[in-house]
């Protein structure tokens, strides 16, 4: 009987590692994206290039003025982990693919249970051509979302 991780474990393993390099104050998110099971791209969550990180600035803008997790983005220094995966692949290599993503709080390391892309990047999954995302949500528990359901389920149109 084969003992081995499961491969959606591994990979999100792999993805939590990513998540060591995150510079955010509140919540630290690795994502790898894989194909035909070879790692195409990694992220982590943390601020543009060249510009200062939360850590090294000591202080979260969001954190600052009580903006609730979830909310106001635009105010926030980091480039989330599924963008940074996103921006450094090839559209090609993305197609039909699978992003794995792992999040942990900041300041107690414990994994987040409501780990899931925002709206903003759920949008950049569906133009990368990533057809499923594997979301850890507890020690060896993950949520498995077809990206097609977010393309049926348009949560951006009102009524």
């Amino acid at each position: 009987m084969d003992q081995r991780r499961s491969k959606e474990n591994y990979y999100l393993d792999i993805a939590e590692a990513a998540q060591e390099r995150s510079t955010c104050l509140r919540r630290r998110y690795g994502a790898i994206i894989v194909r035909d099971d070879e790692i195409v791209a990694t992220g982590y969550n943390g601020a543009p290039r060249g510009r200062q990180n939360c850590t090294d600035l000591g202080r979260c803008a969001r954190k600052m003025l009580n903006i609730p997790a979830g909310e106001r983005y635009e105010l926030c220094r980091s480039v989330h982990a599924e963008a940074n995966a996103i921006i450094s692949a090839a559209r090609r290599d993305m197609m039909g693919a699978t992003l794995y993503l792992a999040g942990k709080d900041a300041q107690t390391g414990a994994i987040n249970p409501d780990t899931t892309p925002c709206a903003m990047c759920r949008r950049l999954i569906i133009n990368a051509g990533i057809q499923k995302v594997v979301a850890r949500v507890g020690e060896d528990r993950y949520t498995v979302t077809l990206v097609d359901e977010w393309i049926q389920n348009d949560d951006t149109l009102t009524e």
